[in-house]
């Protein structure tokens, strides 16, 4: 087929510099033994939209970057890489870019048999083919990543996410393409339902008229079905490159140490390529950079500022809510801007603290 390949888009060229960094952070974490000396027998890795591991301008797909940037990583003699204990899937549906991904992984790593780690190369329907190699891998019980980076339709069951999140140490990444919330009427309701958990949950969404207000409706549904999948904490964003159309995430997992690491990860990939990494809920804020908090003259940061505020709008809060709020519920803030934050804040007479004085964690904030 002629679309064997496809030009490399700048939204997924930046959500890969964000892969990157991230999976660096995931595959320390998860294979070195941590400060008790206690690591994981098992890790798993599955791409369930793979792709043919290669673009049109011959730029790396994620199936070859992510399996180079394991084996060539910094801490690779403190992982304990073995095939018994580190395995990955790439699942590609169409029989084309199946058999190019077969090759192509070949040309760049030679025998995948001879590996130190497992890898395997699947055709199939991303969710049936996830859940028969999780299977075959024995891989439930022990920490997985599963990424669902589909562009087109996102046709994961809510109940394989739940499963996925039953497990300790387990998370998941699902991406909408940009046309996914415009071209709804092409979807299934019965796909909808097994997606969202049933027609009731994704209605409201179905009912949003503006094409502004749309997206993010959409995005915050999918948000909340991953929260009755079972992931604690879940970060939505949008990845809006500086030409090109916008990329939408969602992030799902149960502990904070992950949040911690896909932060880090974002904050780091932010000043790269002029992509920045938005949080949905913020509609009037000023898209810039993300590495300054403030802004000229020391304001907070507009998008800051918003979520800040949305919060506030809810009841007063105290410095330390806010600060896990930021940290667990904002697609990129954290929890150690919040106290400077409220300080500018207050000085610009949006906020109060009581009591009056020095910020603490016990500060109780609230809205003039």
């Amino acid at each position: 087929m002629e679309d064997t390949l496809w030009p490399l888009e700048p939204a997924t060229e930046a959500k890969h510099r964000l892969y990157k960094r991230y999976l660096g952070g995931w595959w320390a974490k998860m294979l070195q033994p941590n400060a008790k000396g206690f690591s994981w027998p098992k890790v798993t890795y599955v791409d369930a939209f793979a792709g043919p591991g290669r673009y049109e301008g011959g730029e790396e797909g994620s199936p070859v970057f992510v399996l180079k940037g394991l084996l060539e990583h910094a801490a690779r003699d403190r992982m304990d890489l073995r095939r018994d204990r580190v395995q990955l899937a790439f699942i590609e549906k169409r029989r084309d870019r199946f058999e190019y991904l077969k090759a192509e992984l070949a040309r760049k790593f030679g025998d995948l048999t001879t590996l130190p780690v497992r890898v395997e190369v699947r055709r199939g329907d991303a969710a049936t083919e996830t859940t028969r190699v999780l299977n075959k891998f024995n891989a439930w019980g022990n920490p997985m990543l599963t990424i669902f980076d589909s562009w087109g339709n996102v046709n994961v069951p809510l109940s394989l996410l739940h499963r996925i999140a039953g497990n300790g140490g387990s998370e998941s990444i699902v991406t909408f393409g940009p046309n996914w919330f415009s071209r709804r009427e092409e979807q299934n309701p019965d796909q909808l339902d097994a997606v969202f958990g049933g027609h009731e949950y994704w209605q409201r969404a179905d009912r949003e008229t503006s094409p502004d207000e749309r997206w993010r409706v959409w995005l915050s549904t999918y948000r909340d079905a991953l929260g009755r999948a079972g992931f604690e904490y879940r970060l939505q964003f949008q990845v809006v490159p500086r030409t090109g159309q916008p990329l939408y995430l969602v992030y799902g997992t149960k502990h904070p140490a992950g949040v911690e690491v896909m932060k880090d990860a974002m904050w780091k990939v932010d000043p790269e390529g002029g992509t920045l990494f938005r949080d949905p809920r913020t509609r009037g804020a000023e898209i810039i950079g993300q590495t300054d908090l403030f802004g000229t003259g020391g304001a907070v940061h507009p998008e800051l500022r918003e979520l800040v505020v949305q919060r506030l709008r809810d009841g007063s809060v105290t410095v330390g809510v806010l600060r896990d709020w930021l940290e667990r519920e904002t697609s990129r803030w954290r929890g150690t801007h919040a106290p400077q934050a409220v300080r500018a804040l207050v000085d610009e007479g949006v906020l109060r603290i009581d009591p009056v004085g020095r910020v603490t964690r016990g500060s109780e904030v609230k809205l003039l």
